[in-house]
């Protein structure tokens, strides 16, 4: 087990152990609600079972240890998940938090009932969002936020926590290295992230170059793209080289310096996408672009206003949202962010940088 902080562990505080194994927009979730609970309650040491790639997550936490899960490895299967639970009874867990309630989580909840060991789950509010996702008698309304129900599970363990107490940590340091890929010119920097998961929440290539050619062409912004993987990278480096003051990190920074250059920004444009919620730890203005999901399913950015989530047109695209995660695109809904002009985009992120 490695440490994510610098804990000084009170003896006679709780042992919590936290389960919350991806993807890394849900991950990165975790950590506003975290931070509320190490402030409010410092006796406690929490232990975030997770993957390892995640530590540099938590790693401003005090009192927060991360245990990695090696779940295509030596956690694999139930014999895998077995050990692993016996592994972490003996790290001396006196309650479990599980913010995930996936197959793999519900394998230990019986491994830890046998040993005698609280297990507290989220309630993921399944049968609302499915009320709000579905095409007939749709109920539309905003439903409780990600965040407010990780903070349930605390509430349920006996520590109710207040998430408007949430302070940002402060930017982390540019290494050198960082400042030599983006530049030493301090214009305004806009980090872009225009990739998800699922195409359905991407913004078209052709109007993200509009929004692209604007900003980059002003002389007052810089623009630093965000996104993983061979394909992403190769289109990013190719808009570098086509757009002026601009940089793509894609693949030249470790997750933690990529992190440190996201704390630093002045505003970040992001899908319904992981990068918007970790833009959202350190309190930088995130400016999303929504598809067919909307920000009523409760996967909004922390504490970012709802006029800063920019939706297609729900007038003419009434069945938005047509799923939780984007998976699901109802025929005629494959360019839904079509109605969603790059001016708009523009707007928006003018309005809050100047």
């Amino acid at each position: 087990m490695e440490e994510a902080g610098n804990p000084s562990h009170n003896e006679n505080g709780k042992h919590i152990l936290v389960i919350r194994l991806s993807a890394l927009g849900d991950v990165a979730m975790v950590v506003p609600v975290l931070s509320v609970l190490v402030y409010t309650y410092p006796q406690l040491q929490i232990t975030v079972l997770t993957r390892s790639f995640f530590r540099p997550l938590f790693s401003h936490l005090p009192n927060v240890s991360i245990y990695e899960a090696d779940v295509d490895g030596i956690h694999s299967g139930v014999l895998g998940l077995g050990t692993l639970a016996r592994d972490l009874r003996d790290e001396g867990i006196d309650v479990v938090a599980d913010l995930h309630d996936v197959l793999r989580s519900n394998v230990l909840k019986s491994i830890f009932y046998f040993y005698g060991i609280p297990f507290y789950q989220i309630d993921k509010g399944r049968a609302e969002k499915k009320a709000l996702t579905r095409e007939n008698n749709k109920i539309f309304k905003p439903l409780k936020s990600t965040h407010e129900r990780y903070a349930d599970v605390f509430g349920k363990l006996g520590y109710p926590l207040d998430l408007s107490k949430y302070t940002p940590p402060i930017k982390r340091k540019l290494i050198p290295r960082i400042e030599e890929l983006v530049g030493r010119d301090r214009k305004k920097w806009i980090g872009i992230a225009p990739f998800a998961q699922h195409e359905s929440k991407f913004y078209p290539t052709d109007l993200m170059e509009e929004v692209i050619r604007y900003f980059s062409e002003n002389g007052k912004t810089r623009i630093i793209f965000f996104g993983g993987g061979e394909e992403e990278r190769e289109k990013l480096e190719a808009w570098e080289e086509r757009f002026p003051n601009t940089v793509s990190i894609v693949g030249k920074l470790r997750f933690a310096e990529e992190l440190s250059l996201i704390s630093n920004l002045d505003l970040m444009l992001s899908m319904d996408s992981g990068n918007a919620h970790m833009a959202a730890i350190y309190g930088i203005p995130v400016v999303s672009i929504w598809g067919v999901t909307h920000p009523f399913l409760g996967f909004k950015a922390f504490n970012q206003p709802l006029e800063n989530c920019i939706l297609p047109d729900l007038d003419k695209y009434p069945k938005i949202p047509t799923s939780v995660y984007g998976n699901k695109v109802p025929e005629g809904y494959e360019d839904v962010m079509r109605s969603i002009p790059p001016e708009t985009v523009i707007k928006k992120i003018e309005e809050i940088l100047w």
